[in-house]
């Protein structure tokens, strides 16, 4: 048998090295889930093994020994170093693997490991003894130093002590080396093994044999056995009988003294009863003084109760000198404002005393309370109606001071931005006024409201109106903007002024107000006391408040628009004014004012700016509406061209569009590409419309005229048409008439030219369709004698005819340069026939000549 590593100094002191301040027990090498020795991957493990060392060593610390587990493993350089550490104290099973059948792989189970769904680690021995050697060095030291035992799983405890018992060396102890009661694994003192004590101790071993060696018999004196048992149990009973007999004497000087005590005892009894009935009445006797003295004490606190309960009434009664003479004829000056503010908010907090939730309600129909409280509703309803009398004057006299100082508002050469910052300073003076107002009686608020709202609308109606009008007389375009709408004046200069100033000014008059009007409304929104969602960012921190709040939410939004109305009424006027006046001198800057509404509506989501929406809205329908007249305009002025005159040539509104088309997409800004869109569709529609009316007043030129207009289009749009879809779209739709117009009007001049040609080519496809190609020249008309006439006439002069129809093209065209490619398409289209015409004689009248399709058209590139 091979050397266990177990027997290894050299491997012991290595590891006494690695573990420092530490006696080890055993040490010996073992593999980690890598398959077992000499047979690797026999186990179907994924990983290589890992050789490593298990080493089991102690620690005294005082009076106890501790006991671990070491893992060791070789570094780079060959050492041994410390890799993991378990206690033994941890260890609560030992089980064999059942997916090794030589038995030398098994897993140690800890009680303390975090993770327990991963599976614990494999360790495979080299051979059976050497896991034996280290299972029983586990089981001895545990069983010293600790009180739990591991559990052993899938080891046969009988194989484990014939084995120990086998494999045991008498040794003695060497002092010092290990601790009391510890030997080295593998070896006891004596062969009383673990195991063994576990199972039956010597002595009781040795008592056991001598007891069945004294009844050692047959199977056949068994009934003698049990006779023998019986007669033994009898005699036993006899002598107890005989015992209880000889002690008569005794149990009757207990039972005398048993009468004695009984004696004593009934003469007790009877006393106790007297003293019973004592105590009854002297209990009944405290019961009555204590209730008197409970009542005399209930009495006494409610008493005190009582006071306390009056002082407290007495001082919600009481009416302070100071706050009663603020409240009833105070002064609301700027200095006597924290007065005000404490007496509106002790009146506040005294009238809210006295309702029913806060004060009890037996106290609330005692006249003293119900007198108090009219005469506190008295000095509400008092300065209530002296607070806002005050501030509806106040607001007038601040809007008329401002109104009256021509510096606030923008004058001849100078814009003046409006600054309302020192009129909401001086009303801010008064916003907790306002709140204690709105506790009081928020009826109260209303006519404050329509008050300020009235003021203020005088002094924004007016900044807006000076400001619009000084605007537009600052604004200078350089000269008189095209007439985009005169498509008859072709001699006109293509160059348009520059009236980007126009769309300055309206985007200039909407950065100034707009913000303006927002910062009013929520401003006033604020002032005023309204609970909108967009007031209070926070929210309520109650559910419970927040949904009680909806009710009340919902119908200061609605008050709130109304007074925004009320504010901001009568301003859109003057944005009005300023569309208007942009749109007169340049209609189509109706488009870059459309985009810059639709930027500042995007911005605006507030409640409290609800009418600037709305005042938002309105200047983009307007616009809208300004700019559909001028595609309306546009659209008739198309349908009126000339139509008493008979057109040639590329009409006016075609490159006229394009020119407008161009300039619309220079001021195209932000979203109002759909607007433009629809004037492209529209004019454009009305254009292809007109085109084809004024086609029909002259059939005979309508394709000359179709296409020469068609192919104007699209050479007037090509580089607008890569980048816009609406104009990519008509400029297919104007391909395709073009394509359309080109192939009837090239039709049309060979037809002029070789009629009878193609007329008696087209007899011959009809009467194929109804005979074989053999009966056709037996028929009236196109005999091979037709045939011979019809090539004859046609074709005995076809370069003659061929100019003939170049210069009836060129006579009819007035676009020179659409004229070589018509003519290509006209040669092309005339060969195709030809070709066709070929096909067809040489079906029907194989053996008559023809000029062939090449020398046609070798014939026709030369022309």
């Amino acid at each position: 048998m091979a050397r266990s590593s177990a027997d290894d100094e050299q491997l012991r002191r290595a590891c006494e090295l690695a573990i420092e301040d530490e006696t080890v027990v055993m040490s010996i090498r073992v593999v980690k889930s890598g398959g077992i020795w000499g047979k690797p991957g026999k186990l179907g493990l994924r990983h290589m093994a890992k050789p490593r060392v298990l080493a089991i060593s102690t620690k005294v610390k005082g009076k106890r020994t501790k006991a671990f587990l070491r893992v060791l493993k070789y570094s780079n350089g060959g050492y041994l170093e410390a890799a993991k550490m378990y206690k033994l104290k941890h260890l609560s099973k030992v089980e064999v693997s059942t997916d090794d059948p030589s038995g030398c792989t098994f897993m140690l189970g800890f009680d303390n490991l975090r993770n327990q769904s991963v599976a614990p680690t494999q360790w495979t021995m080299r051979n059976v003894d050497d896991r034996n050697r280290l299972v029983l060095c586990i089981l001895n030291i545990s069983k010293d130093c600790m009180v739990n035992i591991p559990k052993v799983v899938g080891i046969d405890v009988v194989e484990m002590a014939l084995w120990a018992k086998q494999n045991t060396q008498a040794i003695p102890k060497q002092q010092g080396d290990l601790p009391e009661g510890m030997l080295p694994a593998g070896f006891t003192e004596d062969l009383n093994l673990t195991v063994e004590r576990d199972l039956v101790s010597q002595a009781e071993e040795a008592d056991m044999e001598a007891l069945l060696g004294t009844y050692v018999m047959g199977i056949g004196e068994a009934e003698a056995f049990s006779e023998r048992l019986k007669r033994e149990l009898q005699a036993l009973e006899a002598a107890n009988v005989h015992a209880i007999l000889e002690n008569e004497p005794l149990i009757r000087e207990v039972l005398q003294g048993l009468e004695v005590a009984t004696t004593c005892v009934e003469d007790m009894d009877e006393w106790l009863g007297i003293f019973n009935v004592k105590l009854r009445h002297m209990r009944e006797d405290i019961e009555s003084i204590e209730t008197g003295n409970n009542k005399l004490e209930m009495q006494s606190v409610n008493n005190k109760s009582l006071i306390e309960e009056l002082d407290k009434l007495i001082e919600k009664l009481h009416i302070p000198a100071e706050y009663a003479s603020c409240l009833s004829g105070g002064s609301f000056d700027e200095a006597n404002m924290h007065e005000n503010l404490e007496a509106c908010e002790w009146l506040a907090i005294a009238l809210r005393a006295l309702e029913v939730p806060n004060l009890d309600r037996c106290y609330a129909k005692l006249r003293s309370v119900r007198e108090k409280r009219a005469e506190l509703q008295m000095l509400e309803t008092t300065f209530v109606q002296r607070a806002s009398e005050f501030l509806r004057n106040y607001f007038v006299s601040v809007v008329d001071f401002m109104m009256s100082d021509k510096n606030y508002f923008s004058q001849r050469g100078q814009l003046k931005r409006p600054d309302h910052a020192d009129l909401r300073y001086k009303c801010r003076t008064y916003a907790r006024l306002l709140q204690h107002l709105k506790s009081l009686d928020k009826n109260c608020l209303d006519p404050l409201r329509k008050a300020y709202c009235s003021s203020l609308n005088l002094l924004l109606r007016r900044e807006a109106r000076e400001f619009a009008n000084e605007l537009r007389a600052s604004t200078k375009i350089s000269k008189a903007p095209t007439q985009w709408l005169d498509f008859t004046g072709s001699n006109q200069s293509a160059n348009s002024a520059d009236t980007s100033n126009v769309s300055e000014a309206y985007s200039k008059m909407l950065t100034v107000f707009i913000p303006l009007l927002v910062d009013e409304s929520s401003f006033f929104a604020l002032f005023m006391c309204f609970e909108v969602p967009a007031l209070q960012p926070g929210g309520l921190a109650d559910g419970h408040q927040s949904a009680a709040a909806d009710g009340n939410r919902t119908t200061d939004l609605q008050a709130l628009n109304e007074s925004l109305h009320d504010l901001l009424d009568g301003i859109q006027e003057d944005f009005y004014s300023v569309v208007d006046w942009a749109h007169k001198i340049d209609p189509l800057r109706c488009i870059s004012m459309h985009g810059i509404t639709e930027r500042y509506i995007s911005g605006q989501k507030a409640d409290a700016a609800g009418y600037v929406r709305i005042l938002l809205d309105d200047l983009e329908n307007r616009i809208s509406v300004l700019f559909g007249r001028f595609v309306d305009e546009a659209c008739h002025q198309i349908e009126r061209n000339d139509r008493n005159v008979r057109q040639v040539g590329v009409l006016a509104y075609i490159p006229r569009f394009a020119t407008l088309a161009t300039r619309m997409e220079q001021y195209i800004q932000g979203q109002s590409r759909d607007l433009v869109d629809q004037a492209y569709t529209k004019i454009v529609t009305i254009m292809f419309v007109t085109l084809d009316k004024i086609s029909q007043a002259d059939l005979k030129y309508a394709d000359v005229l179709l296409l020469e207009n068609y192919a104007a289009f699209q050479n007037s749009l090509y580089d607008l048409a890569n980048v816009v879809p609406t104009l990519a779209k008509f400029y297919h739709q104007a391909s395709e008439s073009y394509d359309q117009s080109c192939t009837r009007y090239i039709n049309t001049i060979i037809y002029y030219q070789f009629e009878r040609l193609f007329q008696f080519a087209r007899r011959i496809e009809d009467l194929l369709s109804v005979m074989t190609p053999e009966e056709v020249p037996f028929q009236i008309g196109v005999s091979k004698a037709d045939l011979r006439k019809v090539a004859k006439s046609s074709l005995s002069g076809v370069d003659k005819s061929i100019t003939a129809m170049y210069k009836k093209l060129q006579k009819n065209m007035t676009s020179e340069e659409l004229l070589p490619s018509l003519w290509e398409k006209c040669k092309g289209e005339f060969l195709d026939k030809y070709a066709s015409f070929v096909q067809l004689v040489v079906k029907v009248y194989p053996t008559e000549n023809i000029p062939a399709v090449e020398e046609m058209g070798q014939l026709l590139a030369s022309m």
